[in-house]
């Protein structure tokens, strides 16, 4: 969805901190994150027919393109531009506009919600993916090209960025994953804050058996539902 607004810090001037915060080599096994790029190739393929014909249903659902795509932060501030299914009506910004300023006081900020459960923007065929979680299926193509990995913090939108703690911008550290320690651990249903801390703590303690653990209560979560709006 897209963010407009802000406070009043400029979040270019983060995003430069970030690049020179985390300008090293990132850490970690080079052979996992081979084998990740492997896994998100052969996924991409095998799910390749699905994924069409998800395309096709938003597109026979809802006037707009199948794909949204947007800017959002990935590793070092680094900027590029993420793909998922369209799962908001492609006018919800005209349609909704009092959802999109993004002005947040202190209080606000600290209990922000982003997903709520009866979102007006989501079309028929985006609340079925959203509760299923297909809608990420394109993100794949991220871990393949290098700008995601498959466990990491969710990607960013760059205005959301003087938002972040400094604490909390530790997470920019690694690469934004498909999934991650927050979205196993409340998903929709965290606030801003704790979805932050918990991102966070991923990559202070980012490793291939915490992301092998991820991955596998991915799985749980996904197929429970659980904080998928």
């Amino acid at each position: 969805m897209t963010k407009e607004g802000g406070c009043a810090t400029d979040w270019r001037a983060i995003q430069r901190e970030l690049a020179v915060a985390h300008a090293g080599p990132e850490s970690g096994s080079l052979a996992w994150r081979a084998t990740q790029v492997a896994i998100a190739a052969l996924l991409l393929v095998a799910t390749l027919p699905v994924m069409l014909a998800i395309a096709a249903i938003i597109r026979l659902d809802s006037p707009g393109p199948a794909l949204f795509r947007q800017v959002r932060v990935g590793r070092a501030g680094r900027l590029f531009r993420f793909t998922k299914f369209r799962t908001l009506h492609a006018d919800a910004a005209a349609r909704f506009p009092e959802l999109y300023a993004y002005r947040y006081a202190g209080e606000e900020i600290e209990r922000l919600r982003f997903k709520v459960p009866d979102d007006p923007r989501l079309t028929r065929a985006g609340r079925w993916l959203r509760r299923t979680s297909l809608d990420e299926l394109p993100n794949l193509w991220h871990v393949v090209t290098g700008e995601m990995a498959l466990v990491g913090p969710r990607p960013e939108i760059p205005e959301m960025l003087p938002y972040y703690s400094a604490q909390g911008r530790a997470r920019f550290a690694v690469r934004p994953g498909v999934t991650g320690l927050a979205e196993v651990s409340g998903r929709g249903d965290l606030t801003f804050r704790e979805a932050e801390s918990y991102d966070a703590d991923y990559a202070r303690r980012a490793s291939v058996r915490l992301d092998l653990a991820i991955l596998a209560r991915t799985l749980v979560v996904v197929l429970r539902g659980h904080g998928a709006y």
